[in-house]
């Protein structure tokens, strides 16, 4: 098996198993088990879920304020166990460059090396999550941290399949780079909702509350830092606030669906069948993540489609980044 073999796997294995655990910790965070364990990386000093009555009446006892829900607490630990092998994996890849770097300078090691140091920050987030007490910024920044090892190993993996010429100038689209970076602040805004608990502060659709604009404090609802020993779990804003972050993220929605469609619809009539198919499909998984948008708010959030709503919004950059990498790989396919 050549070595540029063996890397499509590995970063295939790498770029399935990063879906799996953004999926997980949308399934952790909406079913409420983010703090399913009260430490961390351990659940309550073990590395399994205590199961034995014995040990989980100690464990009640070192932590009185979270007593043991073994159900929340496996769901919490799976995704950490996904995210300990990914974070191997991920190792593997950054030391096979690091050797290969050493017997041939043409090797590049800057991609693995980026993605270690991320999973390595994004094991941190993970830990703080836990101990902030799922402080809105840090469970947004893991979300989006997630998204970043996502994008920057499906890169990759793309660019093992069709590698880009180095030796040509690449001319980058700065209307597909925008796209890329909406769809980013999208899922940010979404995680934001998410994490202070706004999902369902708006019941009903297209309007909220019965208003096209209810009373909102955008101010409060988008303070990032509000200390220390703040127990963030069920949330802490007041209606308005929350308001004003669910209305955000509606009108984000509606900017990133103008956007998306229109660089779609221009690859659809580019006439080149990679861009037509990604355009294609970037149509429909829009239009499949505004349904489970709407979804959401009308159905109060059933936990199926609230974490469909997350692994639909990771396909949809992946969408993008893809139109954006051919656009590239056609663009030097043209200049030889």
């Amino acid at each position: 098996m050549s070595e540029s073999r063996n890397n499509f796997y590995l970063y295939l294995v790498a770029t399935l198993l990063t879906y799996c655990v953004i999926v997980l910790g949308a399934y952790t965070r909406l079913s409420d088990a983010g703090l399913g364990c009260p430490d961390w990386p351990g659940c309550y000093g073990k590395i399994f879920v205590p199961g034995e009555t014995e040990v989980i009446e100690q464990a009640n006892q070192a932590y009185p304020e979270r007593p043991v829900e073994q159900a929340k607490a496996w769901k919490e630990m799976i995704h950490r166990y996904a995210a300990g092998s990914l974070g191997l994996i991920i190792l593997l890849l950054a030391l096979k460059s690091w050797y290969w770097r050493s017997k041939d300078k043409t090797v590049r090691i800057l991609a693995p090396s980026v993605l270690l140091s991320l999973v390595i920050f994004q094991a941190a987030l993970g830990m703080w999550t836990v101990t902030l007490l799922l402080k809105p910024v840090i469970v947004t920044a893991h979300l989006l941290g997630g998204m970043a090892i996502l994008a920057l190993l499906y890169w990759q993996l793309i660019n093992s399949i069709h590698p880009l010429n180095r030796t040509k100038r690449q001319n980058i689209s700065p209307w597909l780079v925008l796209g890329v970076i909406v769809v980013y602040c999208q899922i940010a805004l979404g995680g934001w909702t998410s994490a202070n608990y706004s999902a369902l502060i708006c019941t009903d659709f297209p309007k909220c509350q019965a208003q096209w604009w209810p009373q909102m404090d955008f101010k409060e609802g988008f303070i990032l830092w509000r200390g220390l020993g703040v127990d963030y779990e069920g949330g802490v804003l007041d209606a308005a606030a929350r308001t004003a972050i669910h209305v955000s993220h509606r009108l984000g929605a509606l900017f990133t669906f103008v956007l998306l469609i229109s660089l779609a619809v221009r690859a659809i009539l580019s006439g080149n069948r990679k861009f037509i198919l990604t355009g294609v499909a970037i149509v429909l998984i829009l239009l499949t993540q505004i349904s489970l948008g709407i979804a959401n708010v009308l159905l109060v959030l059933p936990l199926p489609v609230a974490v469909a709503h997350n692994g639909v919004a990771a396909l949809l950059l992946l969408s993008m980044i893809t139109l954006l990498y051919f656009s590239l790989f056609d663009g030097a396919q043209k200049e030889q």
